[in-house]
């Protein structure tokens, strides 16, 4: 059993044992339905419990499909409905519950700690759905999608985030330090990762550079990310966060600084990209959403001891 919460906390070589399966995965179905099982049945007879406190829609959707393709069941619960958020029952009770009627267990939460307590008191393996510190599955299922394009290890290109310090990019750092790959952060400067991220980076010795101006961190770019400027349940100003983000915006006239880029976000998206750069060839929104489900399913095979 595995749990899959940080990348950091992932050996390098499973992380690139789970996209070599996903690989396989999603050339093995290209000629079935989404409901369709995978060949041999993997997860017959599994069943994945979902928590989500805050909103989902890709995670949900492709956990749903992936947990079914794998021949399991998923089950959705509402935190408002559980004796955990409205009775009181302690996280340590509740584990104990889900670890008997389920198999794994995903959870998009606004508690890190919250994450942490689940894994210690689970005799299943606990998947991190989304929390503020990280998002593992999408940057996972991200740099899949930048190998798939650019037909090459993501370690041989250049990768470039422009927009806020948020857990979208603490997922992607520890990426760029498991997978040796060149990154380049673009944000103003009271928005640079915090102090904690700042030392990881430092302890490390990876090539991560940290610029205040956009137009430079995106020059050499294979990849440009970027993500909402204002996150869910972001409490601050926001008419000045987006102030403060006016010259990071992604447009055709950053975009030229970079053409052989390729334009990813992991949505929903707001102002920080321009709607003629977000609908343009460069950009592969929709295929990065839909790679969510086969690099998911290796995910699920990892932590239940089942990956090829």
């Amino acid at each position: 059993m595995k749990h899959f919460i940080n990348l950091k906390d992932i050996p390098a070589k499973d992380l690139r044992r789970i996209l070599i399966d996903a690989k396989k995965r999603k050339k093995a179905r290209k000629k079935l339905n989404n409901l369709d099982h995978d060949k041999g049945t993997p997860l017959k007879g599994k069943l994945l419990i979902q928590m989500f406190e805050k909103s989902s829609l890709r995670t949900r959707l492709s956990f749903f499909l992936a947990i079914s393709q794998l021949s399991g069941r998923t089950l959705t619960l509402r935190p408002d409905e559980l004796h955990l958020s409205k009775g009181g029952e302690s996280i340590e009770d509740t584990a104990k519950i889900l670890s008997s009627f389920g198999d794994a267990f995903m959870l998009r939460t606004d508690n890190d700690e919250k994450l942490e307590e689940f894994k210690k008191h689970l005799t299943i393996p606990i998947i991190n759905g989304l929390s503020p510190s990280s998002h593992p599955t999408q940057i996972l299922s991200d740099v899949f999608t930048v190998e798939e394009i650019k037909k090459k290890p993501i370690s041989k290109l250049n990768i470039t985030w422009i927009g806020d310090s948020n857990n979208v990019l603490n997922s992607l750092i520890a990426a760029s330090i498991k997978f040796s790959f060149k990154l380049k952060v673009g944000c103003p400067k009271k928005y640079q990762p915090n102090k904690n991220i700042m030392n990881y980076i430092k302890k490390n010795k990876n090539k991560i550079t940290i610029y205040n101006d956009p137009k430079k961190a995106v020059l050499g770019a294979d990849v440009i990310f970027s993500d909402k400027v204002i996150s869910m349940n972001d409490k601050v100003n926001k008419k000045k966060k987006l102030k403060d983000f006016k010259n990071f915006k992604i447009n055709r006239n950053l975009l030229k600084k970079c053409p052989r880029a390729i334009f990813l976000h992991c949505l929903p998206r707001g102002s920080e990209v321009d709607e003629n750069v977000f609908k343009s060839k460069q950009s592969k929104v929709w295929l990065q959403a839909l790679n969510r489900v086969h690099v998911q399913k290796s995910i699920l095979l990892y932590c239940l001891g089942k990956l090829r």
